[in-house]
């Protein structure tokens, strides 16, 4: 029929007669699986099928997944840090093995040489250390000693910090370079500089300040006060730098908002760069509490092995004095053990109260 259409054809009105997509889809072949043809195009990207379901997200393949790589394996980033642990186990672990293991024996000079067998001791050693009362002494010393010093470390440097995002060009390099220069002063030398400088004859310091032949070294808060400050000295600059480089990550824009905001610049620190800044202070707090913890050489040279009378030992002094001064290696390594638990300790005691104000870690 002329008017009439074809079948599946076109209709009059713009419609299609029924049957025409019946007679579009493609007819199974005979053979074929009436699952995989049923479904057209779409079993072609997976769709209608299991092969479909599980690129869509139902089975252990993702969309994502990357060849070659199963997902779930737990090895991985072990083997990528595999390198690092051979390192620190062999510069860490095993030293600190054998430093907890000499804490148990009776190690001493006899021992060394030969003479006598070493024998298992337990925890005598410590039982003798904790009786001792210079033992508790010295703790309270280095504990108070390391919280002042990595007080006023923050405090230098995270001022100085602020000041180089204030200062021009010129003057930053020079404050730069100054840092740099102190923090790369070893620090026999640096000691040996600020014994000189405050030397009772011959310092300059003493004469500017007009305290003729104050020792510093004679009392004990002075010498201590002395370590002090050559400690701040050389250890500023890693607090300086590290908080300088978080400054210049926060956005301009937020400091600005906050400054339009009528914020004072003690204000814009404590309300605003502080709790952004709060991983970078977690990580040099812990560094400063290790470091200033742990000093040793800025004791035994500027005050010539612990003071006079031992007024101004700290706790590394002390584990030095006790292994190599008396031979009494045992106890020693005792001293060193207490010290490694009271750092992990406070650490660990940090790291949780951080967690629980809600800081990824």
């Amino acid at each position: 029929m002329r008017n009439g259409t074809k079948a599946g054809g076109a209709v009059p009105g713009g419609t299609e007669a029924p049957g025409t997509e019946a007679a579009r889809a493609p007819r199974p072949r005979l053979g074929a699986d009436p699952q995989r043809t049923s479904s057209g195009i779409g079993s072609r990207v997976g769709f209608g099928s299991r092969a479909g379901a599980r690129a869509g997200g139902g089975g252990r393949a993702g969309c994502g997944s990357v060849p070659g790589v199963r997902n779930g394996s737990g090895w991985t980033p072990w083997l990528y840090l595999l390198p690092a642990l051979v390192v620190i186990g062999g510069l860490l672990v095993y030293p600190v093995y054998q430093l907890g293991l000499i804490s148990f024996l009776e190690y001493t000079q006899a021992q060394v040489s030969g003479g006598e067998p070493t024998s298992f001791q337990g925890f005598g050693n410590y039982t003798a250390l904790f009786s001792d009362p210079q033992f508790w002494q010295v703790l309270l010393a280095t504990v108070l000693f390391a919280a002042a010093c990595v007080v006023t470390t923050l405090a230098v440097g995270c001022a100085l910090a602020v000041l180089l995002t204030r200062v021009r060009a010129v003057p930053r390099l020079a404050l730069m370079l100054a840092a740099l220069g102190a923090w790369a002063t070893p620090a026999v030398t640096g000691s040996t500089v600020w014994v000189f400088l405050f030397d009772p004859d011959f310092g300059p310091v003493n004469r500017v300040l007009g305290l003729g032949d104050f020792s510093w070294t004679y009392g004990r808060y002075s010498a201590f006060a002395l370590v002090l400050f050559e400690v701040v000295w050389c250890s500023f600059p890693f607090v300086m730098v590290t908080v300088y480089a978080g400054i210049k990550a926060i956005p301009g824009e937020v400091l600005e908002a906050a400054a339009l905001d009528g914020a004072s610049q003690w204000r814009i620190w404590r309300s605003v760069t502080a709790p952004m800044l709060r991983p970078i202070l977690v990580v040099v707090t812990i560094q400063s509490i290790i470091w200033d913890f742990k000093v040793f050489t800025q004791i035994y040279v500027m005050t010539g092995g612990g003071g006079i009378a031992g007024q101004n030992l700290v706790l590394n002094v002390y584990a030095y004095q006790k292994a190599f001064a008396s031979s009494q290696y045992s106890l020693g390594s005792a001293i060193g053990v207490v010290m490694l638990l009271i750092l992990l300790a406070v650490t660990l005691v940090y790291l949780r109260l951080l967690r629980r104000q809600g800081e990824e870690l």
